[in-house]
């Protein structure tokens, strides 16, 4: 009953925000960026919540946040 409600949260999604520049960054972390789907500053992209990509947003956790 409560996914059917409006505004749900997808299952087994993570929303994923570019919130800081990658200028100054080793080229595993630009990598590592581009891995996630990440192209523009402050574009937020949806991922499956899997442990590969935590462990993504682990390495690069100073340049991404984790979007509600």
């Amino acid at each position: 009953m409560a996914a059917e409600k409006k505004g749900a949260k997808s299952a087994g999604k993570i929303k994923i925000k570019w919130a800081v520049s990658a200028i100054a960054c080793p080229d595993d972390m630009r990598a590592t960026i581009k891995g996630l789907g990440l192209r523009r500053l402050h574009q937020v992209v949806e991922r499956e919540d899997s442990p590969e990509t935590r462990g993504m947003i682990h390495k690069v956790r100073h340049l991404v946040e984790v979007v509600g």
